[in-house]
């Protein structure tokens, strides 16, 4: 089903990049190579194969200057006129090679022939590109052929080459020629790729920007099958991100494809919750509400599903399948795209007491139950179901079925073990390429993390609240308590005032948190100093407060501090703090870049607070010396 679409398909540049490239951010022969097949410069065989060992003809290399100029939409293959006696009308290049002879870039030969079949040369090709470029004779110094290659040579088109006169050039060879070509200066001072429209900065082709232009996309799998307008042999299928095949695909999936690199990507993505509301407007719907998150709607084919004019209104349990970047391409019933579809996670909120409209009639439903639960993929979704509310922090499965919702307790299903050094396994499974690991506590705070975050510690079963297995016995889902000390409140004490007695106790703590300046009263006295600190919570209220331990840093790079006694992990968000004197209001919020231990005594506030996976680094104090 093909679904028209508010804007071109975009495509996101990071995952493009990371998905296609060697060397993502230089251009190499990887980025060179996937820049002229997005340009359709140079395409793959029936088969999608390259041949770049293959050597080039003159009808091939006519072809490549035609698609890498302003006329690439203006010929065809086999529309040619018979200008050459070895050139028939029919002849499939016959419009490229009249195009190339009446602009100059090239001639044939005095006998009245082109010879389409022959092979070029080094200096054939640039003499053709200089000509492309605007350079005339008068540009040129000295004779044929090194006057052509000299001046080849300043503009930049004999970079990473490697062929040298008089050699045959291959289609590896113009895949360098053609990037070099589009990056070079014209006669005019121009960057011959920004005037045909490119972007082209610091000499290198802005790839990612290619690929959007010509990605086509989003579409909807029918029934499981993608609808493209090549062959499906020897094409690169990405489903989620990671390498796969066409055969993965299912019914309802959105995809993607790009002919000239013969890519296609899927996603299968979707979102399943009670419809709440629409923006701006049922008569000009631009995003949903669904399970308590935003959601921009990406075509017009969704736009209307959730109009005045629609099928589907505020009350309605629906399924949104997502695009690339998140946006809705599609809405469709729950029963048409998945008859079950779950999620676990954890209770960020519920209460006994909301109410959903019917659709059908407009008015109230029976009193239900409105719960928050924070997803295993670290998104908080709203639910809205029968039965009584759960108390935050409590585990849970959702279950939503023909449009009925269930939230149900589950019961704890734990492993322990080491994690491998590398993040990949645990307690005997490997972590699945996809796999979600969701850090809660007990408080309805939650954490999405990734393996590489809990890689060498040691989880214990009280780390562990649940996990699933996928069909190839990985774990894909993993939820925790406690076990990093990354959901826990760090504070910087900077003055404290307590008092105790046999009748009443009472303490006034003041900190700095992220920079900003805080008090706490409470009527007990916790055992702490000045310097880093935890605050503990019960029920929304700190029920303590403990001390971190503190060590001197010796030197610091993005990931680690160096110590007297080895190396220590740094919080991902560590606060680092400069003192500027002896008084509460002596310090400011600073960054890493900002300090070292060359110009700085740096001290390092770390949890020792018994966290499987904590013991990280979480405040440093920096004061010059």
């Amino acid at each position: 089903m093909k679904q028209k679409r508010l804007r071109h398909g975009a495509v996101s540049a990071l995952l493009i990049l990371t998905l296609l490239i060697p060397g993502a951010w230089a251009a190499d022969s990887g980025t060179q190579l996937e820049t002229i097949r997005a340009l359709g410069i140079m395409t793959g065989d029936e088969n999608g194969k390259m041949n770049l060992s293959s050597y080039v003809t003159r009808a091939q290399f006519v072809k490549m200057m035609t698609t890498a100029s302003s006329y690439k939409d203006t010929v065809g293959d086999g529309y040619g006129s018979s200008l050459f006696k070895d050139v028939k009308s029919t002849h499939w290049a016959g419009g490229y090679i009249k195009l190339a002879v009446e602009q100059e870039w090239v001639t044939g030969y005095v006998d009245g022939t082109f010879r389409p079949e022959n092979t070029i040369t080094l200096e054939e090709g640039c003499t053709a590109l200089l000509r492309l470029l605007g350079y005339d004779a008068d540009s040129l110094s000295g004779s044929y052929p090194a006057a052509q290659l000299s001046k080849a040579g300043s503009v930049g088109l004999l970079d990473d080459l490697t062929v040298s006169q008089g050699e045959t050039l291959t289609r590896q060879d113009c895949v360098a020629l053609f990037y070099n070509l589009l990056t070079a200066e014209d006669s005019s001072g121009a960057v011959y790729g920004t005037t045909l429209g490119y972007t082209v900065t610091n000499g290198e082709v802005d790839y990612s920007a290619l690929v959007t232009a010509d990605t086509e996309g989003p579409y909807v799998a029918d029934g499981g099958t993608l609808t493209m307008p090549f062959s499906d042999e020897n094409v690169t299928v990405y489903y989620n991100g990671a390498l796969s095949s066409l055969s993965a695909a299912e019914e309802y999936d959105v995809y993607y494809y790009n002919e000239n690199l013969r890519t296609v990507w899927i996603y299968s993505n979707r979102i399943t919750g009670t419809l709440t509301a629409v923006s701006p407007s049922q008569a000009a719907p631009a995003s949903v509400t669904v399970a308590g998150n935003d959601y921009e709607l990406g075509t017009f084919s969704a736009a209307y599903k959730v109009s005045s004019q629609g099928a589907f209104s505020a009350g309605d349990t629906v399924t949104l399948l997502l695009g690339m970047n998140g946006e809705v391409v599609d809405v469709v019933s729950v029963a048409a795209a998945s008859s079950t579809t779950r999620y676990y996670g954890v209770v960020v909120f519920s209460q006994k007491g909301a109410s959903s409209s019917d659709t059908s009639s407009g008015s109230e439903t029976s009193e239900q139950t409105v719960t928050q639960v924070a997803c295993s993929d670290g998104v908080a979704r709203t639910f809205y179901h029968s039965g009584s509310a759960h108390a935050a922090g409590r585990l849970v499965t959702v279950t939503t079925e023909d449009g009925e919702t269930t939230v149900k307790t589950l019961s704890s299903r734990s492993l322990s073990r080491r994690v491998s050094s590398d993040g990949s396994r645990f307690a005997g499974y490997a972590f699945a390429e996809d796999v979600e690991i969701l850090e809660t506590d007990s408080e309805g705070g939650y954490l999405r993390i990734y393996p590489s975050r809990l890689a060498g510690s040691t989880l214990d079963e009280g780390d562990v609240l649940y996990y699933t297995l996928n069909g190839d016995d990985e774990i894909d889902c993993l939820i925790l308590r406690d076990a990093t000390g990354d959901l826990v409140t760090y504070v910087y004490l900077t003055q404290i005032s307590a008092q105790s007695g046999s009748m009443s106790s009472s303490g006034s703590y003041t900190y700095l948190l992220d920079g900003e300046s805080r008090t706490l009263s409470s009527s007990t006295v916790y055992s702490v100093e000045t310097g880093g600190a935890a605050l503990l919570y019960e029920d929304g209220e700190v029920s303590r407060i403990r001390q971190l331990s503190s060590v001197r840093l010796t030197g610091l790079s993005t990931l680690t501090a160096e110590t007297a006694s080895g190396t220590r992990d740094l919080d991902e968000n560590v606060q680092v703090l400069l003192k500027t004197g002896t008084l509460s209001s002596s310090y400011y919020l600073t960054t890493l870049s900002e300090i070292n231990a060359e110009d700085y005594v740096l001290t390092g506030w770390y949890d020792d607070l018994g966290y499987s996976a904590g013991g990280r680094i979480r405040i440093i104090v920096a004061e010059s010396r």
